[in-house]
């Protein structure tokens, strides 16, 4: 298993494992339709503009396969002035999660924002997404709730902060 930067090469397996994370994890959460349209050509173009402004980071498998990944940055709505970074997203294959590739992946964008000067962060995840419990063991606490809309679907959405990314 190998952590690195994430290239333009690596598009396709981001947005493959973003699709396929999507269509197991909220499976049951967001409308089925909505899931089955997700659309590896339609979302190809947002991970590599994605690649290529941010720090991206990537879990291959033992075979060269993007098996995860994670990016973030600033905080980026600007509402929360104690939570400079944010973990935009984190994805990973159903049968790499429980591995501890998770933990990694927070790793690697925590020290992201340590090098641009961002010491707290937050991360916003579907109420329901069983990922939850993931962030409330890594120490983050319920900060904020928001009401989103997912294929016509009214969900909650909670923001998890952590003040100090010391530790994390």
């Amino acid at each position: 298993m190998l952590i690195r930067k994430a290239n333009i090469e690596d598009t396709a397996g981001i947005t493959k494992v973003q699709v396929d994370s999507w269509r197991t994890t909220f499976k049951g959460i967001v409308p089925d339709d909505f899931l089955e349209n997700l659309s590896y050509d339609k979302r190809e173009p947002i991970w590599k503009r994605a690649v290529m402004e941010n720090n991206l980071y990537i879990v291959e498998d033992e075979n060269g396969h993007v098996i995860g990944f994670s990016v973030g940055g600033k905080e980026r709505t600007g509402n929360y002035k104690s939570y400079s970074g944010e973990v935009y997203s984190i994805f990973i294959l159903k049968e790499h999660q429980g591995t501890g590739i998770g933990r990694l992946l927070v790793k690697s964008v925590v020290e992201d924002l340590k090098k641009k000067k961002l010491n707290s962060m937050l991360i916003w995840v579907i109420e329901e997404n069983p990922a939850c419990r993931f962030y409330e063991a890594l120490g983050g606490k319920k900060i904020d709730t928001r009401e989103i809309e997912i294929g016509g679907k009214k969900l909650s959405e909670v923001a998890y902060g952590w003040d100090d990314i010391a530790n994390c």
